[in-house]
């Protein structure tokens, strides 16, 4: 998801608003979510849903006080069904006078949050990690090449007794790459993290 994006479902006097953001941290969703219940303070519920990072480990989803799995669970079920990360979901309800049963919040909640992920656009974002370079000054001119040749970006460049380069190396290609740079003399590599 690149920028906010809304889907709607009405039920019986009820509507479901569904916001779709990209979101990278658990401190940037409590930001979202705090704006959300601001912006909607009339609302009843906010109840949302989040998955982080490239393994899709961290992930959450709330109720916020309806009945157990009939929103959260539904909202992140959209996520998964679309295979996205990095991103938080939220559908605010305002409530119509007429209870729905746990089978249609279950339906309002999955159907809003799926529109609110249609109406966006899916970004596919290509995976990095982070390695720190250890050379000497005889090897500069060979490293040097290196990175210009892979177009790769320099983090931190750092010349001193021994010279260190922090860059990143694209995930699909860096079992390759990492195998190039130690056949340069005197190079060392230090795995830093993915991102």
């Amino acid at each position: 998801m690149v920028s906010l994006t809304e889907g709607t479902y009405k039920e019986k006097g009820s509507k479901f608003i569904g916001f779709a953001t990209a979101c990278y941290s658990e401190q940037e969703a409590k930001e979202f979510l705090e704006t959300w219940r601001k912006e909607h303070y009339q609302s009843r519920h906010l109840c949302y849903a989040y998955r982080f990072g490239v393994d899709q480990k961290v992930f959450r989803a709330n109720d916020d006080g309806e009945p157990n799995n009939s929103a959260g669970i539904p909202i992140l079920g959209q996520i998964q069904s679309f295979d996205l990360s990095n991103i938080l979901i939220g559908v605010v309800r305002y409530f119509g006078g007429t209870k729905l049963g746990v089978g249609g919040l279950v339906q309002a909640y999955k159907a809003a949050a799926k529109e609110a992920i249609e109406n966006g656009e899916i970004v596919e974002l290509e995976v990095f990690e982070w390695v720190k370079i250890f050379f000497g000054y005889t090897e500069m001119p060979h490293v040097m090449n290196f990175i210009k040749q892979h177009q790769l970006p320099i983090k931190e460049q750092h010349f001193e007794l021994d010279c260190t380069i922090i860059t990143n190396l694209p995930l699909n290609s860096k079992e390759f790459l990492k195998e190039e740079l130690k056949k340069i003399n005197e190079t060392t590599i230090q795995e830093m993290g993915i991102y």
